[in-house]
């Protein structure tokens, strides 16, 4: 056994962690169902080419979560699916975000602060003369779920600094009576956790993530805030009207 399969190599993440997130994902695709027997350990290990031991301790992993359970002699079945209210929704609307964000207190941890300069495209508007950047992870029930890169205009920083370093950024700043929001977009991209954001998030590395980039603008086009973030991908559930 080589213990080198491309879902494992160089990362950070214990392997069973790893395994166990893999499984996980396959329960909440469907692959496997609630009644569906999971393939033997033998199968398993020859699969993901890792030992016993990692196989066992992935499943031992799901079982504290209730979603397999061991029946003696007849093996380990799937018992329910990820639970639905791990999702966060990605809206369309800038209020519609702030009433999710509104409601939702994840614990905010602060991985840096600095003055740094956001990498802006023309069509996002004219820089500010200075920006407060905050990198932090977001986690909800002990659990990470994005890392997020934050640019503020520091004038609007300074209106409330104690809030943006405790809060979600966006409820805030359409609360403070002094900025005003003239224009709000934001892109989504699939992408692939690397090594920092796989070990932020408890993912394996390659794992599939949400990639968001926010920017909203004031009335004279300034970029008061960008906010760049990478969500795992089973936390995101995006639905949109479709106009017939």
């Amino acid at each position: 056994m080589s213990g080198l399969h491309p879902l494992f190599r160089d990362s950070p993440i214990p392997r069973y962690v790893q395994l166990a997130d893999l499984f996980r994902q396959r329960i909440a695709r469907g692959t496997w169902r609630a009644g569906d027997r999971l393939p033997s350990l033998e199968a398993l290990t020859l699969e993901f080419d890792v030992a016993r031991v990692t196989v066992r301790q992935a499943v031992e992993l799901l079982a504290r979560e209730g979603l397999v359970v061991a029946q003696q002699g007849r093996g380990t079945f799937v018992t329910a699916a990820p639970a639905r209210e791990r999702w966060l929704r990605l809206e369309t609307s800038l209020k519609a975000l702030a009433d999710v964000y509104r409601d939702d207190k994840p614990k905010l941890t602060l991985i840096e602060e600095a003055a740094a300069a956001p990498r802006l495209e023309p069509k996002d508007g004219k820089p500010a003369p200075r920006y407060h950047f905050m990198r932090r992870v977001h986690s909800r029930n002990g659990e990470p779920y994005c890392v997020i890169s934050i640019y503020l205009d520091e004038r609007v920083f300074r209106m409330a600094p104690r809030r943006f370093r405790s809060e979600t950024v966006i409820p805030v700043l359409l609360e403070l009576r002094k900025v005003r929001i003239a224009r709000a977009h934001q892109t989504l991209a699939i992408g692939s956790a690397d090594v920092e954001v796989a070990g932020h998030l408890g993912i394996p590395v390659n794992a599939p993530v949400a990639e968001v980039r926010r920017v909203c603008s004031a009335p004279d086009g300034t970029v008061i805030y960008l906010g760049e973030v990478t969500y795992r991908g089973d936390y995101i559930h995006f639905e949109m009207d479709l106009k017939p």
